[in-house]
């Protein structure tokens, strides 16, 4: 594995650098690419270099989902602060465009290996990513709850659904069209 020009390391910045290049090995190679010693190699420092940052590949794919749902949860708000006619609509097309572009860290997001309960940093992460999408539900707060988890667990199928490749996408269809038509009719 070569050194990643995309991730320099600069003293001082290193946990920056090595989530950033376990990103890219993510993107490029999937969840079983990702070592700590290929990540160093990556970035640059010696071998013993990420156990400072990241005790285990474990913590590591830890930190890796965590910044995932930060990411997402930043680009729910984003869609949410442009204020579309349909809220719940441009959020769940956000959702499933969102795994799309980033198959292998929505993955490792939802990754049953990764179970929440043993990993607060990663419930926070994903129950903030969460309360992103209830918050823009009226309702009181149980009925805003389940109103969000048939929302999410809707797209959500969606998003996997076209990852794995069980809706085909005729030629020349539009895919983010397509996207906003299934979301439409929920």
């Amino acid at each position: 594995m070569s050194t990643l020009s995309n991730a320099p390391y600069h003293h001082g910045t290193l946990r920056q650098s090595l989530l950033e290049a376990a990103l890219i090995i993510l993107a490029r190679e999937g969840e079983a690419g990702l070592g700590l010693r290929d990540l160093a190699r990556a970035v640059g420092v010696s071998p013993a270099a990420p156990y400072r940052h990241f005790d285990s590949r474990a913590a590591l794919l830890e930190a890796l989902a965590v910044t995932g749902f930060q990411r997402f949860a930043a680009r729910m708000e984003e869609v949410a602060a442009g204020d579309p006619e349909d809220k719940m609509a441009a959020m769940g097309k956000t959702y499933v465009l969102f795994a799309l572009e980033n198959a292998n860290l929505f993955r490792l997001m939802f990754s049953p290996q990764l179970k929440r309960e043993n990993r607060p940093g990663l419930r926070m992460a994903a129950d903030a990513a969460f309360d992103t999408m209830r918050h823009f539900i009226d309702g009181d707060m149980e009925k805003g709850r389940i109103q969000a988890l048939a929302a999410w667990a809707k797209v959500h199928g969606l998003a996997v659904l076209l990852l794995d490749g069980q809706i085909t996408i005729r030629p020349r269809e539009d895919t983010e069209a397509l996207i906003a038509q299934i979301i439409a009719g929920l």
